[in-house]
This record gives structure tokens, C-alpha cells and sequence, in this order.
């Protein structure tokens, strides 16, 4: 008899401490090698993020495209793609483009976005993010059609139309009660960096309201942040400048509305540990992990550290972990 399925992945967002001395071009190029060589060895899921004036990804939909073409098997995720920085018609064409030429290998998580300058470099209204993601998500769902609507006084056809249904093109994210009622009143899953369960109780209560059956609702269960190492503390003294980058500078961008467990208030090496969020282990306790929460995604260019740990990180883990999941 065999044990449950568990999934591998690699997520990348490609930030890079003051101190890196990996170039910018030179970190794009390891993250499609590591997508490309992981999908290879049967990882399921590549995940990456959008941000905007900080060293982040900006442009999702273009990275996304280079790893799904660079890719033939794994599924490729943007959690999450801030919705109102985007113009909908835009957002609509690339997103069915990229679901048509993958085979349906592309899902977005669709966020309001939180940090304040984004929505001033974007000439965004921030107070207006909630009406303007709502609007949008309906401009994508009728752009979808293929069929002429009218939107802001003209007539709108896009093309491609996707083949994958919206449920599985977009999942709403979110992190406060309002996220998880919007979620279930727009009939589309939901998920949250929330580790709160009262957000899950809530959409499943609006779902029945609504009479949505078709929910679903993920949330984070483990390590944001997982590295394989022979010896971990070795690797931790290694690491630990870019984590410690990683994890005070992402705390900084955090307003009071937004819940998030990876923006730790850590500032030692043993305050990222003690989070939880935050694990370097041995391929043996990989295992372990994965068994306990169904799911290891490695961050293999985590705050711009030399891609050589990551590439023998993700070895480690095709060596000596996955063969026994």
C-alpha cells in the first residue's frame, strides 16, 4: 500500500539583498534553468509573485510565459497577481494566451495589493481597490466569453478565449474576513496567507449563502521557506544573511489590514527559526515534512544567495527525498 500523493515545488520572486553578487539578469536566467531542470524531475508546481518599485517580480505575466514555455509538465501559479494595477482587457488576452498555449498550466491568485506606493507609481486609487478588483474580475469573466461587451463607454471582443474554466484560472486571495466573504459572493475559490481558520469557516459559510458548491480554500500549512542541507547549521550560517534580508525588509512593506505569517517580526537567525516559517533541514527530515503537510516548496534563490546552494539544495531533494514520497 502506498502513502498519499505529496506535491513538490519551487517558488521563486526574485529579491536580491544589497550584498547579493548575483546580477539581476543572471538570477532571471537561474530561476527558468531551476524551473526547467525541476519540471524535469517531476515537480508539480512553479510559483512566483508580483510587486512593484522593490526588487520583486513586476512582470508576472511575462515570467510566467517564459516558465511555461520553458516547461512542459508543471503548472505555473502568480500568487499573488495584484488585480487593480492591471488594465483588465490586457490582463484578460495574456491570461487566456498563456491558458491555451500551456494547456491550461496557469492560475492566478487575484489580490487587491496593500503597499501604498505601489498604488501611487501605478496613479491607482488605493481606497478604490476593493470596487476596482470586483470590477475587473467581472471584466475578465465576460472578456471570456469571446463575445462584444461594452466596458467604460466602448465595445470590447477578446481573443484567444481560454479552454480552462474560471474556477481554475483564478482563485481570490486575501488575508481578512471581507477576502473570504468576496471570495465565496464572486463563486470562486479562495486563498489565503492567513493562517486564521475563522477565514476558512467564513467562506464556507458565504458559500452556502450563495449557494456555491463548488468552493475550495487553501491556506499556508507549513515552512514558507524550505532548503535541504547535509548539515543544516552549517547551511543557517550561510543562509542567514539573506534571510534575515528577506524577512526584515518584507516585514517593512506590511500595512495594518494585511495578514501575512511569512512577515515575521524576527530579527535574529533564531527568531526566523522559532516562526516556523523559515526551515533548513536534512533530506531526512525533508521527508518527514513533506509526509506531515502534503506539500515541499523550495526557494532556491531566496534574497539573491548564490544559485549554487539552491542547485544543491534542489539535488539533495531529487537525490534523497523524493524518491521516498
Amino acid at each position: 500500500m502506498t502513502g498519499p500523493a505529496v506535491a513538490s515545488g519551487v517558488r521563486f520572486d526574485l529579491r536580491r539583498a544589497p550584498f547579493a553578487e548575483i546580477p539581476e539578469a543572471a538570477q532571471y536566467t537561474a530561476c527558468l534553468e531551476m524551473a526547467r531542470w525541476a519540471d524535469e524531475r517531476g515537480f508539480q508546481a512553479i510559483t512566483i509573485s508580483e510587486h512593484h518599485g522593490v526588487d520583486f517580480v513586476s512582470a508576472p505575466t511575462v515570467l510566467a510565459g517564459l516558465l511555461l514555455g520553458t516547461t512542459r509538465r508543471a503548472h505555473v501559479t502568480v500568487g499573488a497577481l495584484l488585480v487593480p494595477l492591471h488594465d483588465p482587457i490586457r490582463l484578460a488576452e495574456q491570461i487566456a494566451t498563456l491558458d491555451v498555449t500551456s494547456g491550461g498550466r496557469f492560475t492566478i491568485v487575484a489580490g487587491l495589493g496593500y503597499r501604498h506606493d505601489e498604488f501611487a507609481m501605478a496613479g491607482v486609487a488605493r481606497d478604490r481597490r476593493g470596487s476596482i478588483f470586483e470590477e475587473h474580475l467581472d471584466v475578465l469573466r465576460r472578456a471570456w466569453t469571446g463575445e462584444p461587451f461594452d466596458w467604460q463607454g466602448r465595445t470590447v471582443v477578446v481573443r484567444p478565449t481560454p479552454t480552462s474554466p474560471v474556477e481554475q484560472l483564478i482563485w481570490v486571495g486575501g488575508s481578512v474576513r471581507r477576502s473570504a466573504e468576496r471570495a465565496a459572493r464572486l463563486r470562486l475559490p479562495f486563498f489565503t496567507m492567513s493562517v486564521d481558520p475563522v477565514l476558512g469557516e467564513v467562506y464556507r459559510e458565504e458559500c452556502e449563502k450563495v449557494g456555491y458548491a463548488n468552493g475550495a480554500f487553501m491556506y499556508p500549512t507549513g515552512p514558507a521557506f524550505v532548503h535541504v542541507a547535509e548539515d543544516p547549521d552549517r547551511a543557517w550560517e550561510a543562509i542567514a544573511p539573506y534571510a534575515l534580508y528577506d524577512a526584515m525588509s518584507y516585514r517593512t512593506w506590511q500595512t495594518g489590514d494585511h495578514d501575512n505569517p511569512i512577515a515575521v517580526d524576527a530579527t535574529t537567525v533564531d527568531g526566523l527559526k522559532a516562526s516556523g516559517m523559515w526551515a533548513v533541514v536534512t533530506p531526512e527530515e525533508c521527508v518527514d515534512l513533506a509526509h506531515h503537510q502534503g506539500f515541499v516548496s523550495l526557494h532556491p534563490l531566496m534574497g539573491g544567495m548564490p544559485p549554487e546552494w539552491g542547485w544543491e539544495s534542489l539535488q539533495l531533494y531529487v537525490d534523497r527525498v523524493l524518491p521516498r514520497l
